[in-house]
């Protein structure tokens, strides 16, 4: 099993060649792209040649996804093979009706649409804010994956505990969807607070063996996605985390 790692965790610590070397020699075969990396894909597709580095997936904006040319030229100079929504702006995701994730999930329906018919695939990527209720009781995870219902999925089981959920409850209603998943560790209450609360990989909260052998089980992931949204030291938190992934059994 390959592991990537996304290149959105080591936004604080450039140059971007610099830690893509880095990631090489650690081991890593893959990496993911976000948006803020695309402005050159020409130059970012001649650094991963050069360390010998694939981005099958990456994350593109709303904005960027409804340009659908250019991220269409984007991915393929890059070589990624699936896109992936990663979210939407605060202020379009707080006390929207269920109207709202219904056509949100309408137009990540069209937009799947159009990338499988050029030979691309596309999903959604969830963060918490997915698990919190409606007034009504739906969750607007259910309506997106429902909505755009040929889509699939790149789970990041850590922010779905975030959000209150069970990981392994999802796995099994949605495991044919998800494609990928973000492999990421929550510290214990109260410690890390300079990493916002997350944790290498292997050294938080979460029972990584036993969510590998669900994922392994009950899911299509083919793309196993290393991330911490804050780390103190990208070094650190890359190859301990690789190191401890690499001894699941």
């Amino acid at each position: 099993m390959d592991f990537s790692f996304q290149l959105y965790s080591a936004r604080n610590f450039p140059p971007l060649d610099s830690v893509l070397g880095r990631l090489s020699h650690f081991g890593y075969k893959q990496v993911e792209g976000f948006g803020g990396l695309y402005a050159e894909p020409d130059v970012l597709a001649a650094a991963l040649e050069k360390y010998g580095l694939t981005m099958p997936t990456g994350h593109f904006g709303l904005a960027q996804l409804l340009d659908t040319d250019t991220a269409l030229k984007t991915a393929e100079t890059l070589g990624i093979k699936y896109l992936y929504c990663p979210a939407i702006p605060k202020e379009e995701r707080l006390n929207q009706p269920e109207s709202k994730w219904v056509e949100l999930g309408e137009t990540l329906a069209k937009l799947g649409e159009a990338f499988r018919k050029r030979g691309f695939g596309f999903g959604w990527h969830n963060h918490d804010f997915e698990f919190q209720p409606l007034p009504n009781g739906k969750l607007p995870m259910d309506i997106l994956l429902s909505t755009a219902a040929h889509n699939e999925w790149e789970m990041d089981v850590a922010w779905v505990v975030k959000g209150g959920q069970d990981p392994l409850t999802w796995i099994k209603k949605y495991g044919a969807r998800i494609n990928a998943v973000h492999v990421k560790d929550i510290a214990p209450a109260g410690e890390n607070a300079n990493e916002d609360g997350w944790a290498d990989v292997g050294h938080g909260t979460l029972d990584w063996q036993a969510l590998h052998d669900a994922i392994k089980t009950g899911t299509n992931a083919h793309y196993w996605v290393m991330e911490h949204d804050n780390p103190a030291d990208v070094d650190r938190f890359a190859s301990r985390s690789l190191a401890a992934v690499n001894g699941w059994k």
